[in-house]
């Protein structure tokens, strides 16, 4: 499934008519949620069948499309299912029960309510909400698709406008020549990962460096007065802020994630819980900075999309033990340098990625994946189902939290 966004322009009224329709959806969802929480045992087919009775409850909710109000539906039955499934496999903590949507920002349309124009330029809406024709401006071509093969329309609300996205039904595979390398990453606060030859990638901190502009921008929204035209205008100049610093750190990880699965046959990284590191509260703002999982992400995606091997390993001691001779050696956060006993002195990273490279290469494969040898990978061998846990990394918990 692909997923093209275009910037959307039309007039005033056309985008009054989106918010309607976004409230709209909103509206639904919360509705399907109360009726869950009132009569607990229904099914997401039952959700579905609130939504025509709503439509003839409310007229505003008779004027999106009915396709688009089923959607609404499908995201309440999603917090549902996930709360469910969190509960049945005894998640530690809170379990996500499903709460009221107040400020939602999208909304989905799946194969009525829209067309295209023939020049794929332009979209129309054709329910009774009076969105209308949008232009839309972007970089991917549509014309390489069917109309059949767009199974999702979204309009999406943001600081800087609205957007279009489709949702494509098609399946990507990329074919390059093998590299016959292999290679482990060691993502670090200090440089943003360094891999098992040594190299380093400097750590971007986009939250960081726009920090001092954020707090200015905060502080000017503070001294308005709640409700009037100068606070909002302050806020969007805030969220534009943010929205900003999301895309810098997308646009990063892709183009890394990118460049390092084309470069190698065979990746091995670390299986982090991000959930538990940023318990440490001196660190959490850095960590979140980072985007370790958001890059993670973008790994296992090309590396199915470019037929390459990713490996995820338990991280555990990997800082301690030493990549020549196997002795732990303990280091405090301050330590950046690996001395041991038997003459071996590494960098810290660099000595940690050794040893996530030889985890990953004695593992014959992981749950969920292919059982391939990692000598095998070093060819036209088909990519691994990544993603999947190493068996026993539900039981323990992250040891090298504090040393990242």
């Amino acid at each position: 499934m692909l997923v093209f966004e275009f910037k959307a322009y039309g007039k005033h009224p056309q985008f009054a008519a989106i918010d309607d329709a976004i409230r709209t959806v909103q509206f639904i969802r919360n509705k399907c949620i109360r009726f869950w929480m009132d009569n607990p045992k229904v099914s997401k087919y039952d959700l579905s069948k609130q939504c025509a009775i709503l439509a003839a409850e409310f007229p505003f909710a008779n004027e999106l499309n009915s396709m688009a109000r089923q959607s609404a539906a499908e995201r309440a039955w999603a917090a549902i299912s996930r709360f469910y499934d969190n509960c049945k496999k005894k998640v530690s903590g809170l379990k996500g029960f499903p709460q009221f949507q107040k400020n939602n920002r999208s909304v989905e349309y799946k194969t009525t309510g829209w067309k295209l124009a023939e020049d794929r330029k332009s979209i129309t809406f054709t329910d009774k909400k009076g969105i209308g024709r949008l232009k839309m401006k972007g970089t991917r071509d549509l014309n390489f698709y069917q109309p059949d093969q767009i199974k999702r329309v979204r309009l999406v609300k943001r600081a800087d406008g609205y957007y279009v996205q489709f949702c494509i039904q098609v399946e990507r595979q990329e074919v390059i020549k093998p590299t016959h390398r292999t290679i482990s990453l060691d993502v670090g606060l200090e440089s943003f990962y360094t891999d098992s030859l040594g190299d380093k990638v400097e750590n971007p901190r986009f939250y960081r460096t726009g920090e001092k502009k954020m707090k200015r921008s905060q502080r000017l929204v503070s001294r308005k007065v709640k409700g009037s035209s100068n606070r909002r205008k302050a806020r969007v100049k805030l969220a534009r802020i943010y929205l900003k610093i999301s895309r810098q750190r997308k646009d990063h990880a892709v183009k890394l994630a990118r460049c390092v699965i084309t470069s190698n046959d065979v990746v091995v990284y670390e299986d982090l819980r991000i959930k538990n590191l940023v318990k440490n509260h001196c660190l959490a703002k850095s960590i979140n900075d980072a985007g370790w999982y958001q890059f993670r992400v973008w790994l296992e995606y090309f590396g199915k999309v470019f037929k390459r091997i990713t490996i995820a390993v338990n991280p555990a001691y990997t800082s301690q033990e030493c990549s020549s001779c196997g002795t732990v050696v303990k280091k405090s956060l301050s330590t950046r340098t690996h001395v041991c006993q038997c003459g071996c002195r590494l960098d810290r990273d660099h000595n940690a990625a050794i040893n996530i490279l030889n985890v990953g290469l004695g593992t014959v494969g992981h749950t969920g994946t292919l059982a391939l040898d990692a000598r095998n990978a070093l060819g036209d061998s088909p990519s691994t189902l990544v993603g999947e846990n190493l068996p026993g990394q539900d039981e323990s918990l992250i040891k090298e939290s504090p040393c990242l």
